[in-house]
């Protein structure tokens, strides 16, 4: 079986002429004709070159990598039970499904409290981003859970204001911090601000705690879908030379009177921006992890990507030791904005098995008594039976689980529902639930009985997109927990899942599914 499509991708608007005859190792079709107009990869590199890197269309798409890992969480199969209950009362009528907690509180005073275990790490200045917030930020607010923004956001906004190099005031970061906050339901949830290497440098952090009340920063190592710093594409060559003087890599160079001139005859029609790559130390971190909290920062988080084994470890041993409050994991081949498409295939530790030295390192710390942060995994996930390995592969180091496309496409369909709803062009599709957002979206009944008519009306489609997609993985893990008859977070353990093969059982330590209670079945037996 080949691991990965080679040559063609929907990601890179590129297809195989010969679509049932492709070489597995080059991807090329089988005959490489002279003459074709090249609609594979290699074919339009040779007119777009460096444009074919990324992902397309920028802007309206969020990708993941379509690799096929040898191990992933599908190997693993979720355990029930019939005897017993753990957080509740041994009765049937106690022991049900909806009566499951979801309630997951952390951070070095238990300060930060969500309602679900999950939380949407940095999602930064992409479009993508930027045109969902506001359903994002409201649907997460009102759901009570963690939403993060990403790096980059005041410095390519072209109205925020940077004196000396440090920004003074913004717009979009002001927005999306508002959005959230507006909405914010006694205290539950936390809006999250990231910074990357030209963040730090502008003080973002610092504006964010001192001017909109920000509680909870981030520091950024990376992520799963790439080892080099945020990109993003400026069609504006105005917008794009503001960058360059804030200090962004911004290729071509936009202050070169060639490019300008390439640029206005259309020789190309997209400048790229880059951020810089960290350099991590033991030192700095101590020393900006300190400026943080001096800066008034209640809550300081970590967010690592799929690097090298060494790396992870120092994230963790890091975290221990400067005792930061979430520590985020990040495996290979999650979705983004923007990343060359090759990296998002080809680079880093999958999810499984970052995942599984994740929990070893945290047990070898935990074994010597060193303060252990509370954990979110990230990497893929999508769905409440995934959301319920991964916390058990981490248990009990592991509170919450990172997903960001799963949101982010919630959100974009409730929008599109409310602008059919608008348009009166609802489809067929959706047409048979009826034709307003009250018929249309299941917790609509609930949310307006919550908010009031006059609030409620308030609340973009978006957001109920969010909150109802929400719905459902609550619902869906209660049922998962009930049936492990483990009705509080708290009580899932590793031995919650199995592993269905040698492999996955070998890299993971979780044991194979005929090993299983195998001890226990024997005891059992005997009784006989």
């Amino acid at each position: 079986m080949s691991l990965t499509r080679v040559n063609a991708s929907a990601a890179t608007l590129t297809k195989n002429r010969t679509e049932d005859s492709i070489i597995p190792t080059s991807g090329m079709c089988v005959t490489c004709v002279d003459g074709c107009i090249g609609m594979c990869e290699i074919g339009k590199s040779a007119y777009r070159g460096h444009e074919v890197i990324y992902p397309q269309p920028f802007g309206v798409i969020t990708t993941a990598g379509e690799k096929a890992y040898p191990v992933d969480y599908s190997h693993f199969n979720i355990m029930g039970t019939a005897v017993g209950a753990h957080g509740i009362e041994e009765d049937s009528d106690k022991a049900i499904f909806p009566n499951v907690n979801l309630e997951v509180k952390f951070g070095h005073d238990q300060g930060i409290k969500f309602r679900y275990p999950w939380i949407i790490p940095g999602i930064g200045s992409t479009n993508i981003a930027k045109n969902n917030w506001e359903g994002l930020a409201i649907g997460t607010a009102l759901a009570g859970t963690g939403l993060t923004i990403g790096e980059n956001v005041v410095g390519m906004d072209v109205e925020s204001k940077i004196e000396n190099g440090r920004a003074v005031d913004t717009v979009d970061l002001k927005r999306r911090v508002k959005l959230f906050t507006d909405h914010q339901v006694d205290g539950w949830g936390a809006i999250i601000v990231q910074a990357n290497v030209e963040d730090t440098r502008l003080g973002v952090q610092e504006y964010a705690i001192n001017e909109l009340g920000v509680q909870v920063v981030e520091l950024k190592w990376g992520q799963g879908a790439k080892d080099i710093g945020g990109e993003v594409k400026i069609t504006n060559l105005e917008k794009a030379q503001l960058l360059y003087k804030r200090g962004y890599v911004v290729l071509p160079n936009p202050t070169d009177p060639n490019v300008i001139e390439a640029f206005k005859r259309g020789a190309f029609k997209e400048f790229e921006r880059h951020s810089r790559v960290g350099m991590v130390t033991e030192e700095s971190f101590a020393a900006r992890v300190e400026e943080l909290r001096k800066a008034g920062a209640k809550y300081v988080f970590l967010k690592t990507g799929a690097y090298r084994p060494a790396d992870l470890a120092r994230a963790v041993m890091f975290s221990s030791k400067y005792k930061i409050d979430l520590l985020t994991v990040d495996g290979a081949g999650g979705g983004t904005g923007m990343s060359p498409w090759r990296m998002m295939n080809e680079w880093g530790i999958p999810p499984v098995e970052l995942h599984a030295m994740l929990y070893d390192y945290c047990k070898q710390l935990d074994d010597k008594k060193k303060h252990i942060p509370a954990i979110a995994v990230a990497g893929g996930f999508t769905f409440e039976d995934q959301i319920f390995k991964g916390l058990a592969m981490g248990a009990p180091y592991v509170k919450l689980v990172g997903m960001a496309r799963a949101p982010i496409a919630a959100a974009m369909v409730g929008k599109t529902i409310g602008r059919t709803i608008e348009e009166n062009q609802v489809p067929v599709y959706i047409e048979r639930f009826g034709n307003t957002k009250d018929e249309i979206f299941v917790t609509a009944s609930e949310l307006r009985k919550q908010l009031g008519d006059a609030e409620f009306e308030k609340i973009p489609t978006g957001a109920l997109g969010l909150y109802t997609y929400y719905e459902r993985l609550a619902q869906g893990l209660r049922q998962l927990m009930a049936g492990t008859r483990k009705f509080g977070l708290k009580y899932i353990t590793r031995d919650d899942i199995c592993a269905l093969t040698h492999e996955a059982a070998e890299r993971s330590g979780i044991q194979f599914v005929m090993d299983i209670d195998k001890a226990e079945a024997q005891e059992i037996l005997k009784k006989a």
